[in-house]
């Protein structure tokens, strides 16, 4: 996902520990609470809130841009993935922008519930890195750092199968783990924490690293030397979405809102903040929908 999960600012830190707060008490009454003075829903007494993790330069583009058509939005910046979700499941937030289908629907399938994406953003490729090899090909043994959160490691796994590096049982899938990689891989896979996915250069041939994580590391994503296709059908479980929940899927002002973020200004702003690499997803809320519906289907079937 392309958003940067380290915490930037004591305001986020607070507003993290308030939401967290306030979802410990909350029940169906909230979801309700939601639903009060719709018809104003987007005003500036009653904005849009959006809840995002990492908030990049392009959200106050957004907000700017929203405010010229008379939509406002306020954009809360939560700092933890796993608190979106659980915001607009309680209605403390009307959408979140923060995460891809797959994510989504380990959510869903986890706690029971049926959040919905209304629209797709991007595809952020994955790419490998090295301090030691300028090409995949010239990788003939040793270690290569991955991601070592589930769904960061599944992708990973993927890409490096692509990059001819390993070979996964069954051909893999987004739920393959180190486990699935067969002997005969050409590389030794590390799953490390992902922010040590960059650390770790020095010390292996090569390492699978996020987005997220490349700037402070002072690399550019053209840097990679080898990236997944986000034209792939296994690209799919990682369209980032903008997400809701079921009822309010068709809700006029929150298609404004999708509206807005897909004005030249603001796609300018994802790309500049992507480094050039996102893929804008044009794919309709239902066509994700049924995508979601299979993965989740997946995810069952794997318990």
């Amino acid at each position: 996902m392309s958003r940067k999960s380290v915490l930037k600012s004591v305001a986020a830190a607070a507003l993290t520990a308030t939401l967290a707060f306030s979802l410990s008490a909350c029940g169906a009454d909230d979801k309700g609470s939601a639903e009060e003075g719709a018809d104003t829903k987007g005003t500036k007494e009653n904005p849009v809130t959006i809840g995002v993790v990492g908030a990049e330069d392009y959200w106050a583009t957004f907000e700017t841009e929203a405010e010229k058509q008379g939509l406002f939005v306020d954009i809360k910046d939560l700092g933890d993935y796993q608190l979106p979700n659980k915001a607009v499941t309680a209605g403390e937030l009307d959408l979140n922008q923060f995460q891809h289908l797959l994510f989504l629907a380990n959510y869903n399938v986890d706690a029971n519930e049926d959040l919905t994406p209304i629209a797709g953003t991007a595809v952020y490729p994955l790419g490998v890195y090295s301090k030691k090899h300028t090409s995949v090909d010239s990788i003939t043994g040793g270690e290569v750092a991955v991601p070592n959160d589930p769904t960061n490691l599944s992708r990973a796994l993927l890409v490096l199968q692509d990059a001819g590096l390993i070979k996964l049982k069954d051909g893999g899938s987004a739920f393959s783990t180190e486990l699935d990689v067969l002997p005969e891989s050409k590389v030794k896979v590390t799953p490390v924490d992902a922010t040590q996915t960059v650390l770790a250069l020095d010390s292996v041939e090569a390492s699978v690293v996020n987005n997220d994580f490349l700037a402070d590391a002072g690399l550019k994503a053209t840097d990679a030397i080898y990236k997944d296709s986000a034209e792939a059908e296994g690209a799919r479980p990682y369209i980032n979405i903008w997400v809701t929940r079921a009822e309010d899927k068709d809700n006029a002002v929150y298609k404004k809102v999708i509206d807005v973020y897909k004005s030249q200004t603001v796609q300018d702003g994802v790309l500049a903040a992507s480094g050039g690499t996102a893929a804008f997803a044009n794919q309709s809320g239902e066509e994700l929908t049924g995508f979601l519906k299979d993965i989740e289907e997946q995810i069952k079937a794997s318990k």
